[in-house]
């Protein structure tokens, strides 16, 4: 998926994936969508639409010839098709002369594909290329630094011929290792003498060295052509190429320059020949047998892009914000996964210039290689029982990029259902800057501003449950008190919406007033949890408001249970969204998984969720059903539905975040079945991925013997995926802290999915912590701070 991060934010539209990323830096801010494109044209299964009803069925404007999201069109001459060329005169091609041949079509450009690379990750660095560890310029390949392709070509000849592949693997999240075999010439000897080994890391370092395991002397030229367009990741991502800049000599090595940014490649020892036209490192090699060569490369961006100071990664002797944790159980697959997710949340880790100490997960590589606000909280959230730094560094982060805006005033009337005693927030006050995401063929594209600024809050209030200080917290309530204020004024009211249902915070008041909102299921719970959690942290620390938006949750959570819910043959489902006049939205989602997020509360408890028991138990079963479970997860959208696509990334294609999500919360309530069944799929899924977690595969149905099928858009290593393998395993243990109240609860999966279960280098209140579960699903703390009171679930 396409990066959303710059600095300055620049708008990401809402289209399918892979589209052009916005430059390398921080998340683009919310702007106004267009339509997504593959929208079918027919009409959804809501009513027969009018002429100006879009699919998912929300009214436009009387305005003639707007299609959706507000976007005039030019009026249409006779004989002339919408886009504006004119048709052909009877029996003509178009473009052609009538007897004439039609000259043929150009080349169309591809997005490029990223699930065939082998990818190299180091925030703000990476490096792609195929298993044999050529970049040969094609597609993604090439070693990037802050959004720049500072070389796109590095092929590597010994003797002329290119070395035969023989493997080409990750050695973790940042380096790989190739290697390669190449007969000497003349060599009577039919097994190949020489290795090639290349070591590779994402910072643009690599290192070749040729081993002769032969019984004579190798005497052979090495060439390594090097190449570069000194390109845009997201210009590339989309599938544009421009030619290679022309290299100069520059000591040991070569250099480029073009487009206002320049680069170089450097070798040690020194070349023999330079040929900068053909842009060739060359050295005469005489190996003896037995011996080895080697030969030091890095590449390098000289300059930045323009538009200030980008991101740096973790900067040396700046610690990991996490412990090292160790974990021990029965299933191997559980017991790799930890590890290697938090090697590729590592990979991601970015801070801001000028706070080097706050770091932060990128959202994921290749496609969103920078800051995107939701994603980098759902990682910090689900990192917290290996400590709280990454969660403080995060919630800084964003805090610093929270919009001002400015308050209504004392005059400011409170939208109806909102929590009264408080002034209503002005235009994009409090929001947290998101990029636009595609909504799936039901619904409208989303601003991903509403999830972060709505999880900001549950992020704070968790992390001081895990035992972030109580200084930092009160650093942060502001921040925290500024996202109240913008849910606050997105409670719909009268023709806006639904309401008394929570719709985009990040909606302009001009479009407020043109277009009903829509209320999203997830949108619900997560506004729920972050009033619940709000409340918490108001009345904790003796801030005005608490009893006000504890009320107005209570309100939510009735008029959720009573117009949400849809009635069917197999007992009932939430609605995907509810409309304006009360209609819903009755496709059936992974969404739901939301509404068993319910989230930490005192004394070790969970609040109660927007669904009551019985409607619990029923999605419960949903979840677990063939139409969502394809075996390897839950599909974003049902198998059963008419726009159903296993490749569709709100459409059908498995989420790992999502499901992870479904098997916490369904365990959580007690579901451990459905839960297990979820669990198995996902560390399935991983042992394919080789404990690497992409983002999103496809949601075909699981076949024995077959891997699931990749996505070729999704980011591998991903913030949330790798997040989620974390948040997957840890669950199964059921660790729930209050380190203010002195606190800490442990009540695992009684059927232990994944059998014998140990963690140890864990943190709560900011001490070592250390759990077991055994086979028969009874818990024992077996390291903890003695200021904690232990307690089972």
């Amino acid at each position: 998926m396409p990066p959303a991060p710059a600095a300055p934010p620049a708008p990401a539209a809402p289209a399918a994936p892979p589209t052009p990323p916005a430059p390398f830096g921080h998340a683009a801010a919310p702007t106004a969508p267009g339509r997504p494109p593959g929208r079918p044209p027919t009409s959804p299964p809501l009513g027969p639409p009018s002429p100006r009803t879009p699919p998912y069925g929300v009214p436009l404007p009387p305005t003639a010839q707007t299609p959706p999201y507000g976007v005039p069109t030019p009026p249409y001459a006779a004989g002339t098709p919408p886009y504006g060329v004119p048709l052909p005169p009877p029996g003509a091609s178009p473009g052609t002369a009538p007897g004439q041949p039609r000259p043929p079509a150009p080349p169309r450009t591809q997005a490029a594909a990223a699930h065939d690379l082998l990818i190299c990750a180091a925030a703000p660095a990476l490096a792609a290329s195929g298993t044999d560890g050529q970049l040969r310029g094609q597609g993604l390949q090439g070693f990037y630094r802050s959004g720049v392709r500072t070389l796109a070509r590095m092929e590597l000849r010994l003797g002329g011929i290119e070395p035969m592949p023989l493997q080409g693997a990750l050695t973790s999240a940042a380096e790989a290792r190739f290697v390669g075999s190449v007969r000497i010439p003349g060599d009577p000897d039919p097994d190949p003498a020489l290795t090639v080994e290349r070591l590779r890391h994402a910072d643009g370092t690599e290192t070749v060295t040729v081993r002769n395991a032969g019984g004579r002397p190798a005497r052979l030229p090495l060439e390594i052509t090097f190449g570069t367009d000194l390109g845009l990741l997201g210009d590339i991502a989309a599938g544009q190429r421009s030619a290679d800049l022309p290299s100069q000599v520059q000591s040991a090595g070569l250099r480029w320059a073009g487009h206002g940014r320049s680069a170089s490649v450097s070798a040690r020892p020194t070349p023999h020949a330079v040929l900068a036209g053909a842009g060739v490192l060359r050295w005469d090699l005489e190996v003896q047998p037995g011996a080895r060569w080697s030969v030091d490369l890095q590449a390098e961006l000289e300059s930045v892009p323009p538009g200030g100071r980008p991101p740096t990664g973790r900067g040396q002797g700046v610690p990991l914000p996490w412990s090292e944790p160790e974990v021990r159980c029965d299933d191997a697959r559980a017991q790799r996964l930890v590890p290697a997710s938090l090697d590729a949340l590592a990979a991601l880790l970015l801070a801001d210039a000028d706070r080097p100490t706050d770091l932060y997960a990128a959202s994921g590589a290749p496609w969103r290689f920078g800051l995107t606000a939701a994603d980098a909280l759902w990682a910090a959230r689900w990192t917290l029982p290996f400590g709280t730094r990454l969660a403080a560094g995060s919630l800084r982060a964003l805090a610093r990029r929270q919009h001002a805006g400015r308050h209504g005033g004392p005059g400011t009337a409170t939208p109806s259902g909102a929590p009264a005693g408080a002034a209503a927030a002005g235009p994009g006050e409090g929001l947290i800057p998101g990029p636009m995401r595609h909504g799936g063929p039901e619904l409208p594209p989303t601003c991903t501003a509403t999830e972060a600024t709505l999880l900001f809050v549950t992020v704070l209030a968790e992390a001081w449950r895990w035992g972030l200080p109580r200084h930092e917290v009160i650093e942060l309530l502001p921040a925290m008190e500024r996202a109240l204020a913008s849910l606050r004024a997105s409670v719909a009211e009268g023709p806006d919406g639904p309401e008394g249902f929570v719709v985009d915070l990040s909606r302009a008041p001009e479009e407020r007033s043109s277009r009903t909102a829509v209320a999203r299921c997830e949108v619900q719970a997560q506004a729920y949890r972050a009033a619940l959690h709000g409340a918490e942290l108001l009345a904790a620390f003796a801030r005005p408001g608490a009893a006000e938006w504890l009320s107005w949750a209570a309100a939510l959570r009735e008029r959720f249970r009573e117009r949400f819910w849809i009635d069917d043959l197999a007992g009932g489902r939430p609605a995907a969204a509810l409309l304006g006049g009360g209609r819903t939205v009755p496709a059936v989602a992974s969404s739901f998984v939301h509404l068993l997020d319910v989230g930490l509360s005192r004394e070790g408890g969970l609040h109660e969720g927007l669904l009551d028991r019985e409607q619990t138990r029923l999605l419960a079963q949903r979840l677990a059903a063939p139409e969502l479970d394809c075996g390897w997860g839950l599909r974003t959208l049902s198998a059963k539905s008419p726009r159903f696509n296993p490749l569709g990334h709100r459409s059908g294609a498995v989420r790992v975040h999502e499901t992870a999500l479904a098997v916490a919360g369904l365990a959580d309530a007690g579901f451990e079945r459905e839960a297990g069944q979820l669990l198995e799929g996902l560390l399935g899924a991983a042992e394919h991925f080789d404990g690497r977690l992409p983002e999103m595969y496809a949601g075909e149905q699981r076949v024995t013997g077959c891997p699931p099928v990749p996505h070729p858009a999704a980011c591998r290593p991903a913030a949330l995926s790798a997040a989620a393998g974390v948040h997957l395993v840890l669950s199964m243990a059921g660790i729930r802290p209050d380190a203010p109240g002195g606190r800490v609860v442990v009540r695992p999966a009684s059927s232990t999915p994944l059998g014998e279960l140990q963690l140890t280098g864990l943190r709560v209140a900011g001490e070592p912590f250390s759990a077991r579960v055994s086979r028969i699903g009874v818990a024992v703390v077996e390291e903890a701070s003695p200021q904690l009171q232990l307690g089972a679930g």
